[in-house]
């Protein structure tokens, strides 16, 4: 299981960093609830999120496939992310009543396997949208929101 911590109490620095670094895909994810709203399926909101991606010249690739080695062998099973952005940042999308554990565990997973230090989980179904940012410290896998 996987532990989250407040980055901004290890290294306010790098917290600022990252949020700077983010800020243009969750404005492109808030964007997108404002103008779509809630209770939508979650794919409409991908593709409207590709369109911003797209009018922003932001780099991407939708439904991202990786997949693992265990004992030196690959794992066949294809994990898919919904959105790799600027070469090092995971976007995962829901349209879901509420952001929870396994949502989380789901990016920490994907994360940690891929030694990818940025994600963001966006909800876009409830009325308030929900948008999470995390770090990742590849080294000691501890997961920071920030």
């Amino acid at each position: 299981m996987y532990s989250i911590k407040k980055l901004i109490a290890f290294d306010s620095v790098l917290t600022r960093k990252l949020r700077t670094y983010t800020f243009d895909l969750m404005g492109c994810c808030q964007q997108v609830h404002r103008e779509l709203g809630p209770f939508l399926n979650e794919y409409m909101y991908q593709d409207a999120l590709e369109i911003l991606l797209v009018e922003r010249e932001i780099t991407y690739s939708r439904e991202y496939k990786f997949s693992i080695e265990f004992h030196n062998q690959p794992i066949h099973h294809k994990h898919i992310v919904d959105f790799f952005c600027k070469g090092n940042v995971f976007v995962e999308c829901k349209a879901i009543e509420h952001i929870g554990p396994a949502q989380r565990q789901q990016l920490w997973n994907y994360m940690r396997l891929t030694n990818m230090s940025i994600g963001i989980l966006y909800n876009f179904a409830p009325i308030i949208d929900e948008g999470e940012r995390y770090y990742l410290d590849t080294k000691t896998k501890i997961m920071y929101a920030f």
